[in-house]
């Protein structure tokens, strides 16, 4: 039974001792400010950064798109070049699926601050490898480079992987979209060399040169919506980490355009070195296999992206469909030594941006000083 508070000899009641209070509330408002403030420009770093590795993203990948039009002298350089800027472009507001793939494959631990260095370090990571392998002109693929960073960066730190969601939609696409991009290559050229097998070749060639800017463009608007959407998916994981977006809330406006933008402007610099071996270095292509090649490699981009919300690489499948293509020729007409390089790139992405992305945070946290 509840007697209230106990009285003294006057009757009156004893009062309650204060608790006491560790901080007046003015420290503790200039604290909270104080964390806001370092969240706050911890996530306007993360979006620059991010919006770097866009840009490297583009210029690393803009071979994807051109490099077998180029080749192949349907379309000068330069004017491939701004063509690819303005799909990519164009393909960034197709659609968001990658991009809440790629945010829901970490969840960071610890504070907004913390969670946001993890996410850092992981861009870092990736664009080192970038970077790396641009300077060697082996087709890496940007997005194992950013995947893998987020893993590497997630594991450094304790925070949580969604291994179901890394399985499932990037490491089995990273096996299956290659072969599918070959097998489907080799089969498409197979039909058109038996389709135009009695037309004039000189005529063949020139229509499927023109044909070209067409199938260049569709893989074109492909890597813009495989890959611009990747660098969303990222900013949008930064934004939900500080707690300025919820996880159902659609990609701001402002992200769309600032990655489409980015990516654009990386495609229009150019990836020279990388366009020399995709175009020439694995096979010399002639304007059908061309076209095939990036029929193909269009069509696996599309369909991974609006059927399994899969990011899967740009890199692998222009590739894979060029080798397909290729292969019709003579088995011995693709340079299988340069294909084994590009492979062990391949192979080395996810551990090597994995562990630079790892370090990238170790680092950061120290400069930092978080717990």
């Amino acid at each position: 039974m509840f007697r209230g508070r106990p009285r003294c000899k006057s009757g009156a009641r004893t009062p309650l001792p204060r608790p006491e209070q560790d901080a007046s509330p003015v420290e503790g408002r200039a604290e909270r400010t104080e964390v806001t403030s370092l969240t706050l420009a911890i996530i306007i770093a993360l979006v620059v950064v991010a919006l770097v590795f866009d840009f490297t993203n583009g210029f690393h990948d803009a071979a994807n798109a051109i490099a077998t039009s180029v080749s192949t002298r349907a379309l000068t350089p330069r004017v491939a070049l701004v063509l690819a800027a303005v799909m990519n472009f164009v393909g960034a507001f197709l659609g968001q699926q990658v991009a809440h793939t790629v945010s829901d494959t970490i969840v960071p631990n610890g504070s907004p601050a913390h969670g946001l260095v993890i996410v850092m370090g992981a861009l870092f990571g990736a664009i080192a490898w970038n970077l790396i392998t641009w300077y060697y002109g082996l087709p890496s693929s940007s997005t194992h480079s950013l995947i893998g960073g987020l893993v590497g960066a997630a594991i450094a730190s304790g925070s949580l992987v969604h291994w179901s969601v890394f399985v499932d939609k990037v490491v089995i696409p990273m096996f299956l979209s290659p072969v599918v991009g070959f097998s489907l290559a080799f089969l498409l050229m197979l039909g058109i060399m038996w389709g135009f097998r009695h037309a004039n070749p000189h005529r063949t060639n020139r229509g499927f040169r023109l044909s070209q800017t067409v199938s260049a463009s569709a893989m074109a608007l492909g890597h813009g919506l495989q890959d611009a959407q990747k660098t969303m998916g990222v900013i949008f994981l930064a934004l939900a980490t500080g707690g300025y977006v919820s996880e159902g809330d659609p990609l701001p406006v402002w992200v769309i355009a600032a990655s489409a933008g980015a990516i654009s402007l990386g495609t229009y610099s150019g990836g020279w070195r990388i366009m020399r071996t995709l175009g020439r270095r694995i096979i010399h292509l002639d304007s059908p296999r061309g076209f095939a090649s990036e029929s193909v490699a269009a069509s696996v981009l599309y369909v991974t992206a609006f059927g399994f919300q899969a990011p899967v690489s740009t890199t692998h499948t222009i590739t894979s469909a060029i080798m397909g293509a290729g292969a019709t020729r003579r088995i011995s007409a693709v340079r299988w030594g340069m294909a084994r390089s590009i492979v062990i790139a391949w192979v080395l992405t996810f551990p090597a941006a994995g562990l630079m992305a790892a370090a990238a945070y170790w680092v950061l946290k120290v400069i930092l000083r978080l717990p």
